[in-house]
């Protein structure tokens, strides 16, 4: 099952609901200019999903004086609780503007944390500890997408960085830029409280079902908690974060979930001291010694939960055919999740297909590697912040509507 981490939210009462009929009621009221208690005021910004991207963005809007509210079914589910945390868009190979909304993020990412921090007064485990990729020959090596940007590795200086790594490796690449955040135990935990801290609010076991839309706009959000309680709350902004399960609430958004599992270990002190990004796994050390390994990549398994012995298989297949010594490292848990994939496996973001409804989801498997960079996007935008020729281009580059072009 997965991790479910300590929290400290501030919860609000469910407002109360309007019943079936309740868009003509909130629309009766509106124009009369009555202030029910339970409608949030235009000024009130919606998170529609309370994992890394919904916190993220949350806690960013709240920091530009913004009143914040995240309303979120089952957080614990959320990739954020799930993802390894590398920090690799050099390692990955991204390339075109994939790399470059990468590196973008990257660069923005100490800052980001910086501000998580402060806010929260607890660690968000960045580690500048670089990612080697290795090649079974040299002209594989220099084929890679992204060569120019790290240190081409021998043998033996493979060995030097991997000490134990199979001998079918005989070339790698080291990223140095590339690095890793422990977002499961320490990110998601930093994030919450930075955003309680700036006084973001909290809807938890709430469901959205539908949006509501006036003169073509948006102009609130319908929804039900854990208790079956329907409510109406009304805003002129919102951002859809909801992962893996986006197109839920809109069935024109490409977004489906390619299911992962992953494992951790615990290893002999110092034994791993880098990422090993291999193909089809990778190892990612910790600093108290556990090291995180993953990942299965099953889309045919949609919204299935739960472990499978096919892909535990997987894993330690993967396992033994980069570092063969950890097959006998112990694992310490075994988790699985959804990641948000579209089908170019680049996210969606910016304005969304009805106005006044923003978009930051499909992140696929760079979630944690690109929250920076989507929360100043989408930050920006809202607040109406000028930005810059890149960020507009980018904006353009991962619309959500660029399919089929």
């Amino acid at each position: 099952m997965l991790q479910v981490l300590p929290s400290a939210l501030s919860v609000i009462k469910p407002p109360q609901s309007y019943g079936r009929d309740g868009d003509a009621i909130l629309l009766r009221e509106l124009r009369r200019g009555e202030a029910a208690e339970s409608i949030m005021s235009n000024e009130q910004v919606l998170i529609l999903g309370g994992g890394l991207m919904g916190l993220a963005i949350a806690h960013q809007l709240a920091r530009r004086g913004r009143s914040v509210t995240v309303l979120s079914r089952r957080r614990n589910e959320a990739a954020g609780f799930v993802a390894a945390g590398m920090l690799a868009p050099h390692a990955e190979g991204l390339t075109g503007d994939l790399l470059r909304l990468g590196q973008l993020s990257l660069e923005r990412i100490p800052r980001w944390v910086a501000q998580i921090e402060a806010d929260s007064a607890l660690p968000c485990g960045l580690r500048a500890t670089g990612i080697v990729v290795p090649f079974e020959d040299a002209k594989e090596r220099d084929r890679y997408a992204t060569a120019a940007f790290g240190e081409a590795l021998n043998r033996e200086r493979l060995e030097q960085l991997l000490p134990g790594i199979a001998p079918a490796w005989k070339a790698g690449l080291l990223f140095d830029q590339d690095g890793q955040i422990d977002n499961r135990r320490q990110l998601m935990r930093a994030l919450e409280s930075a955003c309680v801290d700036r006084g973001v609010n909290f809807q938890e076991g709430v469901e959205v079902l539908n949006l509501m839309k006036h003169d073509g706009r948006l102009h609130g959000v319908r929804t039900r908690d854990s208790e079956g309680l329907l409510s109406t709350l009304k805003c002129t902004t919102a951002v859809l974060c909801s992962g893996a399960w986006s197109a839920q609430l809109l069935p024109e958004l490409p977004v489906f979930p390619v299911k992962g599992q992953m494992v951790s270990l615990q290893t002999p002190r110092g034994a791993l001291r880098h990422v090993i990004f291999g193909p089809g796994t990778y190892l990612v050390p910790r600093e108290d010694g556990l090291v995180v390994v993953g990942a299965t990549s099953e889309p045919e398994a949609g919204f299935n939960e739960g472990l499978t012995p096919q892909g535990q298989q997987s894993l330690n297949q993967g396992i033994a055919a980069l570092l063969p010594d950890a097959v006998n490292w112990p694992p310490m848990e075994r988790w699985w999740g959804f990641r948000p994939c579209t089908p170019d496996e680049g996210p969606l973001l910016g304005q969304g297909p009805i106005p006044g409804l923003w978009l930051a989801c499909g992140h696929h498997r760079n979630g944690v590697l690109l929250a920076a960079i989507t929360t100043e996007l989408l930050a920006d935008a809202i607040t109406n912040q000028a930005t810059g020729s890149e960020a507009k281009r980018m904006l353009h580059a991962f619309r959500w509507d660029r399919f089929g072009e």
